[in-house]
């Protein structure tokens, strides 16, 4: 942990997903000093952490890209605002004045801003944990798949039945020896694309089906044991990634004051918060007609920062021009 100190910045953004970081960037372009906030060791957020080597599809001027590759644009982009990173720290409380926020951080550190902009994404979260998998943690078993290179030649179990589990099954496909898909129902929650892709690969799909126990000894796992239609059987398996989904938590957020609706934060068309200069943007908001894409959340960290500016000085603009025409 980082030894704690005071801060200052025009703007703070809590949360280094694509969204904080390119509200980073943008704050950068309207002249402000920036700090950023993530509870995560490394820039990114969710993308990073889960499925950094998955294509995305769905980012403007790029018909695929590796999660891996858009951060490292946007990481590079949000440098030439020089921000302040305070990693591996969370925002722990919230005060107010007439002049500005002060942030307090969970290591001690006070971050004092002109105006804060949340883009903590689904907030803090933790997988949803595998009952036959207890002690494998590490040893055989994951629950993300940051890079494939691991699973090369091995036979490989995925459980789960949604986007994760499915994505990750497309692609291990051609790296791992086999790929087995276990789900507990016959229905998937995954896109229908993808399951179809899927299908169509030598991923071998097994439903009505639980992972009943793991097995192998000092050299790592070996076998899984499922249970199918209530038959136990054993199959090979030297990797097993339980993509059972993850409990999200907004955390020490929801004690500040926020009008939140379903884990989300709800903000007007200027991504204002109902606490004064306080602005959110990205998945972690709420409004009507709220389309939780990365592309929309580029579109509502720029409308942030340009409110924020004025919320900082009455005197700004909140449209300054475009970035292309030159500061």
């Amino acid at each position: 942990m980082n030894a704690p100190h005071t801060v200052d910045a025009d703007i703070l953004v809590i949360g280094a997903g694509p969204t904080g970081l390119f509200a980073t960037y943008y704050a950068g372009f309207r002249g402000h000093r920036v700090a950023v906030v993530d509870s995560l060791p490394e820039l990114g957020g969710q993308i990073t952490a889960m499925y950094p080597e998955k294509a995305i599809l769905d980012v403007a001027g790029f018909p695929s890209v590796k999660g891996r590759e858009l951060v490292e644009g946007l990481v590079q982009q949000a440098a030439t605002a020089d921000p302040t990173y305070l990693l591996d720290r969370t925002a722990a409380a919230m005060e107010h004045d007439d002049d500005g926020v002060t942030v307090t951080l969970d290591d001690g550190t006070t971050v004092r801003a002109g105006a804060v902009i949340i883009t903590a994404g689904i907030g803090k979260f933790s997988p949803r944990p595998l009952p036959a998998g207890d002690g494998w943690l590490g040893r055989g078993m994951e629950f993300f798949v940051p890079s494939f290179a691991p699973y090369a030649g091995k036979d490989v179990v995925i459980v789960g039945g949604g986007d994760s589990a499915f994505d990750w099954a497309l692609h291990l496909e051609p790296v791992a020896r086999s790929v087995a898909l276990v789900h507990r129902r016959d229905a998937f929650r995954a896109h229908e694309r993808t399951v179809e892709q899927v299908r169509a690969s030598s991923v071998e799909i097994i439903t009505k089906a639980e992972v009943a126990a793991l097995k192998g000894g000092d050299t790592g796992l070996e076998a899984v044991d499922l249970v199918v239609d209530g038959v136990t059987t054993t199959r090979p398996a030297q990797a097993v990634v339980a993509a059972l989904g993850f409990v999200a938590d907004l955390g020490p957020i929801q004690q500040w004051g926020l009008e939140v609706r379903k884990r989300h934060i709800v903000v007007d068309a200027s991504m204002r918060t109902n606490l004064p200069r306080v602005f959110a943007a990205g998945d972690i908001t709420e409004y009507d007609g709220k389309v939780r894409l990365i592309a929309v959340g580029f579109g509502e960290a720029a409308t942030a920062v340009n409110n924020a500016t004025v919320a900082i000085d009455p005197t700004a603009k909140v449209f300054p021009g475009h970035s292309s025409e030159g500061s």
